[in-house]
């Protein structure tokens, strides 16, 4: 898919990832749908970026939320022919804690948000995606999800968090492939220690110590790489049922 031809949905879009991820593709000649809860720097970013962009206030676990969204998408820009689900939630607890065992609601809470609110997004895309205008190639969609390497590399106190971007990565394939049919391809990125909200707020000397962890470049990832790395998968036709690791060849120690 062409950059120009690009109208992206990305969740969580008013800050990190997903904010960067915006910025890379309105700049790069497509257009925007920033879906966010952050009513103050979704708008902002919106009026920035300009025509190109508009901001809805949604909750990726509801479904009208999500479902209006995506027609007052469709309605201003034509068409939705990317996803881009960033959005989420991190927590940290042990199962077994000096409080007692893992508190069960926040567990339930982290599934909902980043494995629950990522599959609704994506199934009421595809709805909306199958109807579009294939390209030469057939093409008429791409979805990409946003995992971690706590799926695979998942510490103490993680095990929410964990299984939640498990999830996001294990129905990548099963989904690609049932979505082949349609022109829709469907991947998944799976990011180390980025300069994210979360990590920001940590001292600069904390933020130094997590990025000399990573093997190279010995440094937090910086979001517009991870930009780069959707227009990538965006504009490469055969990316398709995968999960990428970016982590710059970092193994997470369990603690």
């Amino acid at each position: 898919m062409e950059t120009e031809h690009i109208t992206a949905m990305v969740t969580g879009g008013s800050s990190g990832l997903g904010e960067a991820t915006v910025r890379k593709i309105v700049r790069n000649g497509g257009r925007a749908l920033i879906v966010d809860q952050d009513v103050e720097k979704g708008k902002a970013l919106a009026d920035e970026l300009g025509v190109n962009a508009l901001f809805m206030k949604t909750d990726v676990t509801a479904v009208q939320e999500v479902e209006s969204a995506l027609d007052e998408g469709v309605k201003t820009f034509g068409s939705i022919n990317v996803v881009v689900n960033c959005a989420g939630i991190v927590t940290g607890e042990k199962v077994l804690g000096r409080d007692g065992p893992h508190d069960l609601s926040s567990f339930s809470k982290i599934i909902e948000v980043n494995l629950i609110g990522t599959f609704n997004v994506i199934r009421l895309a595809a709805e909306r995606m199958q109807s579009n205008e294939p390209n030469d190639e057939g093409e008429r969609g791409v979805m990409i999800n946003t995992a971690s390497i706590a799926a695979f590399d998942g510490q103490i106190g993680q095990a929410a968090y964990s299984a939640s971007k498990s999830g996001v990565a294990g129905m990548t394939l099963p989904i690609s492939r049932e979505l082949a049919r349609y022109g829709i391809r469907v991947m998944t990125i799976a990011p180390g220690l980025f300069e994210t909200p979360m990590f920001q707020k940590l001292p600069p000397e904390a933020r130094s110590a997590l990025g000399n962890m990573t093997p190279f470049p010995q440094r937090l990832g910086r979001p517009y790489e991870f930009a780069q790395l959707v227009l990538s998968v965006i504009e490469n036709a055969m990316l398709n049922g995968e999960v990428i690791r970016l982590d710059g060849a970092i193994r997470m120690q369990p603690k």
